[in-house]
């Protein structure tokens, strides 16, 4: 959303947003490649960080006006200052990065030094402000100032007190605030990434998915609804960004759903489901899951490996909704002579397929993680620039830079403004203090420990990016659940996966209410028609963290088991939602016995798909007969009265 309220920049100033964007892609090819342009050697780490930050900083005031009723059409002179001060100011700490790491001045600075990190505190805030919003700015602001009152507070969420001085430099020098966790992910991960996605995006890549998706899908009951997921899914696997996935294949797919009869706010409520859970879906899962990457201390590959079983049973679940509702209310699907032709698609853009697969190899295979972003955009640039009929000139290219620096000003300035947050933990003490904390308030029960993460990622996903609110409780919440038993990669997944639950889940529901704004449907309408059909994914968290077999760390017969179980239940739980499973048929046939037959299926798949063993005090084979039992008479009842139904129509 953000994206939609920022300048458009002309003249000097849109020349100061291209030469900063390809200065920034240059430093991170030079510093990840080893390249050694200029300085010999690669640079120092905070060397590097700051200069991202003194690139990307200063356009976050010349982007994105202050307020709503400020200027759009022109830069404001306060805002020119600002900026200029930002560069001023990470331009000091980039000179004097050496100094930094040689004396300790993290703890030890100068006074200048420590004016400059005040300067650079106060900054930040407002960066965050424009970029992330108010609700971001005001906690990152509460919780930076942590360490100033730390000591005044009650018990459990008392620490170690600094003064304003310790507390600037420290955030603005240490490796564990400012340059810390997030920044370190963006500079050596998320940046290719993000460029990779945004040329995705400007060489035609959602077209083409599109295209593919209602070649092979279009002609099936409710086709376009089913194409929104398939196009939605490739799409923002590869992009990683929920807002741009439902503005990109939205546009195309929400009106086709009207067309075959889908309201507003349930084709609005589809694609937003579609374009959530695309960040979930490997190989690419959005800046979060490199965060996390850097949290665990593991390759991102074993992350995106083990996102791949609960990804997608999340689309199972959406497209066993979509076809349930489509054959429920007899929903055609678009004639075939009006959708494209599957080979012709693919002759037209064999090339992101081509590209699909490097990405692939080089993830999975060659574990060059941090690489393989830039050689699949060098090589999805070149040949779209051969083969292509959306080969760009200097318009096009242009527009792809501007594009990649509006996106990577608004991803540095809030990773840096959240590695505030982390900072204020460190020096206070607080990041190991509370997690005995939370395990006492939590009466040592996992389980309500997990309830509590799941509220709390909840509430935080909806004031803050999903990043920011996944990094505060990684630190806070992911070791007290680890310490508790849990398996630690299942429980950085199930932050991970609350926290996107605010995309689809009013009263925010930012993804829903994007598609909404593309149906022309009522926000809130289309927000709990979201949280209906993507209501799989407030369960499938539940079922990996407590049995991680679902991630696959598990033996393979467990896998299985788990699998399989969770997958049936799955589509139970989709069927009851909207009332129609295949081989039953019509679920509500009855008005009075339909609701007690949706819920004991209902009920039955949620138990089936529940794992046993470890915290369920059940094993698979009790939890599949109490499912039997629920389900069994409710589909041979929904039969029987399908079948006399059927014998009075045709009476």
């Amino acid at each position: 959303m953000a994206l939609k309220r920022h300048r458009r920049m002309s003249g000097g100033w849109q020349i100061w947003l291209l030469v900063a964007t390809c200065v920034g892609a240059f430093m991170a090819v030079n510093q990840l490649f080893n390249l050694g342009f200029f300085v010999g050697h690669a640079l120092l780490d905070n060397h590097y960080h700051y200069a991202l930050i003194a690139l990307f900083l200063p356009l976050a005031f010349l982007l994105y006006p202050a307020s709503a009723r400020a200027a759009r059409d022109h830069v404001p002179v306060y805002d020119v200052v600002l900026a200029v001060c930002a560069f001023a100011v990470v331009g000091f700490f980039f000179v004097n990065s050496e100094k930094i790491i040689d004396h300790g001045w993290e703890f030890g600075a100068p006074r200048y030094a420590i004016y400059a990190s005040y300067a650079l505190w106060v900054l930040l805030l407002e960066g965050a402000r424009r970029t992330g919003g108010t609700a971001l700015f005001a906690i990152v602001t509460i919780v930076s100032l942590y360490p100033i009152y730390a000591d005044d507070l009650p018990g459990p969420i008392s620490g170690l007190s600094s003064t304003l001085a310790d507390a600037a430099a420290y955030h603005a020098m240490s490796n564990e605030s400012v340059l810390g966790i997030p920044m370190r992910a963006l500079a050596n991960f998320v940046i290719g990434f993000l460029i990779f996605g945004v040329a995705l995006q400007h060489t035609g890549g959602g077209k083409f998915f599109i295209n593919l998706a209602f070649a092979l899908l279009g002609h099936v009951r409710g086709g376009p609804a089913k194409v929104a997921i398939f196009a939605s899914g490739l799409m923002g696997s590869m992009s990683g960004s929920v807002i741009s996935n439902v503005v990109t294949t939205g546009v195309m797919t929400i009106p086709a759903m009207q067309r075959i009869g889908l309201s507003r706010p349930y084709a609005g409520g589809v694609e937003a489901c579609a374009s959530t859970g695309a960040v979930l879906m490997p190989p690419i899962m959005g800046a979060t899951a490199f965060v996390m990457a850097v949290f665990l201390e593991i390759p991102y590959i074993d992350i995106a490996i083990a996102a791949v079983i609960p990804s997608i049973l999340y689309f199972f679940g959406l497209f066993v909704q979509i076809d349930a509702y489509a054959a429920r209310k007899h929903l055609p699907g678009l004639p075939r002579a009006e959708l494209p032709r599957v080979g012709e698609t693919l002759r037209q853009g064999w090339h992101y397929i081509a590209v699909f697969v490097l990405l692939v190899v080089m993830l999975v295979v060659l574990k060059r993680e941090v690489l393989a972003p830039f050689y699949a955009t060098v090589l999805m640039i070149a040949i779209n620039q051969v083969a292509s009929k959306q080969r760009w000139g200097w318009t096009e290219l242009k527009a792809f830079v501007a594009d990649t620096g509006r996106l990577l000003t608004e991803i540095t300035v809030i990773l840096a403004a959240v590695g505030l947050v982390v900072g204020a933990l460190s020096l206070t003490g607080m990041a190991g203090t509370l997690v005995n904390d939370l395990i006492f308030i939590a009466g040592g029960n996992t389980l309500v420990l997990l309830l509590m993460g799941a509220i709390t990622s909840f509430i935080l996903g909806i004031g803050m990016t999903v990043t920011a609110a996944y990094i505060f409780l990684a630190i806070v919440l992911a070791p007290a659940l680890v310490r508790g038993g849990l398996d630690p990669m299942a429980v950085h997944l199930f932050i991970l996966y609350w926290g996107m639950v605010s995309y689809i889940t009013p009263p925010v529901a930012l993804g829903a209410f994007a598609a909404a704004t593309i149906a022309q449907a009522n926000p809130m309408r289309t927000g709990f028609e979201a949280m209906r059909l993507g209501s799989v994914i407030y369960f499938i968290p539940f079922f990996f963290v407590l049995n991680p077999g679902l991630i696959l760390h598990a033996p393979w017969w467990e896998i299985g088991v788990v699998t399989v179980q969770a997958t049936i239940g799955v589509a139970l739980v989709a069927a009851a939602l909207q009332g129609y499973l295949v081989g039953v048929g019509n679920l509500a046939t009855h008005t009075g016995l339909g609701w007690p037959i949706r819920a004991l299926i209902l009920a039955g798949g949620l138990i089936l798909a529940l794992p046993g063993g470890g915290l369920i005090p059940f094993s698979h084979i009790e939890l599949a007969s109490a499912s039997l039992l629920l389900v069994a008479p409710a589909m041979a009842l929904a039969r029987w009265l399908n079948h006399n139904q059927l014998l009075r129509n045709t009476s």
